[in-house]
């Protein structure tokens, strides 16, 4: 069965870290969300791959490139002006060959079993079968609504809380029979979820809805996007981490120097060719990418640390989300669920206070600055 991964989209609820690099691309556990993506799409055999893109494509095509180094077939559908998830899809129709295919969000986190999901969608022989997973926080996403035969029957859309009819969200995961396509339009911006689905259900065309018992994160936030590689980290999703554990929860990739008088306490992830310099204080859990220097006495729990870059002299980052190649000035402080986009630079001495937001490519210097 064929593939296609929605990579489209703008991300702009995770800026600053998108302000530079499109959203498929945010790393989980130091790999791209989206290369988890392929992982799980090859471990269960699905190998012919389509892939669209608008936001920064070019970053996803070095990476991915042809998909041989993951053992799949990768095909690109470049969108000049974005047309939407079902416009997207309608966009590559050739590729599918009037056959039942396959769709995944190529920036959410998840180790869904796809094969128990294409034998409910035969067994029900609907049009589509939307995947739905039971979220707490139901006005924060748009709810589905099922009846005793897991038929889709109608939608809410973000509910105000206390009024939902269902907890089940949709998690932009789905099997479509070709004729989906009689239902989207050429050439033109159309979703899924806003007109595509509706139709179908005033139309009263049976589409069902495939309830998802295992992990599923739509990483559309920056508190989702921590917590999806927290949850990572901790095992709470079946996902390859990077490097080799060296001691139970803590992996370390190839080329790294870590000074013997480093405290690490679980659960860590510290990517290739870094230096983690003495009495550098390490408390997950915590992720360190790639090519990073944490000098001498620095301090970082609870953290994400993208790729490149470093942290100085008796710095600290707490709770706190760093993108790449941005540097950290000795004795600066980046606190709580701060977020500080990539190639920025915090001169020695500066406090990033709790939940301040600092764009990408950005120079801050304490002297002229509050933060």
């Amino acid at each position: 069965m064929k593939v296609m991964i929605l990579a489209a989209g703008l991300g702009t609820r995770l800026r600053p870290l998108t302000d530079l690099i499109s959203k498929p691309m945010v790393p989980i556990v130091n790999k791209p969300v989206m290369a988890h993506i392929i992982e799980l799409l090859k471990k269960l055999n699905f190998e012919e791959i389509i892939v669209n893109l608008h936001w920064y494509p070019e970053a996803i095509k070095n990476y991915f490139k042809d998909g041989a180094a993951f053992g799949v077939n990768i095909h690109y559908s470049y969108e000049d002006k974005l047309l939407g998830t079902a416009g997207g899809v309608k966009n590559a129709k050739d590729f599918f060959g009037n056959k039942t295919f396959l769709i995944m969000s190529g920036d959410a986190l998840t180790d869904i079993d796809l094969k128990d999901l294409i034998k409910f969608h035969k067994q029900k022989n609907g049009l589509c079968t939307m995947v739905l997973t039971t979220v707490d926080e139901p006005s924060a996403y748009g709810v589905v609504i099922l009846n005793e035969e897991k038929r889709i029957t109608g939608f809410q859309e973000k509910p105000p809380q206390g009024k939902e009819k269902s907890k089940l969200a949709n998690s932009g995961i789905y099997v479509f029979e070709p004729e989906i396509f009689n239902y989207i339009p050429d050439d033109e911006f159309y979703d899924f979820g806003a007109d595509v689905f509706p139709q179908t259900v005033e139309e009263n065309t049976p589409i069902y809805g495939y309830i998802n018992y295992r992990y599923w994160n739509d990483v559309g936030s920056l508190s989702e996007y921590m917590r999806g590689n927290f949850d990572a980290l901790n095992r709470k999703v079946e996902v390859n981490i990077p490097g080799t554990e060296i001691s139970k929860n803590i992996w370390v990739g190839e080329n790294c120097t870590v000074h013997e008088d480093v405290i690490m306490s679980p659960p860590i992830c510290i990517g290739k060719n870094c230096i983690i310099e003495k009495d550098a204080k390490l408390f997950g859990p915590l992720i360190i990418g790639d090519d990073t220097l944490i000098k001498e006495r620095a301090v970082l729990y609870k953290g994400i640390k993208w790729g490149s870059g470093y942290i100085g002299k008796d710095a600290s980052l707490i709770g706190a989300i760093i993108g790449e190649s941005t540097e950290i000035g000795d004795q600066a402080h980046i606190l709580e669920n701060a977020v500080i986009g990539s190639e920025s630079v915090i001169a020695s001495g500066t406090i990033i206070h709790p939940s301040v937001k600092i764009m990408s490519q950005q120079i801050i210097d304490k002297n002229n600055h509050s933060y």
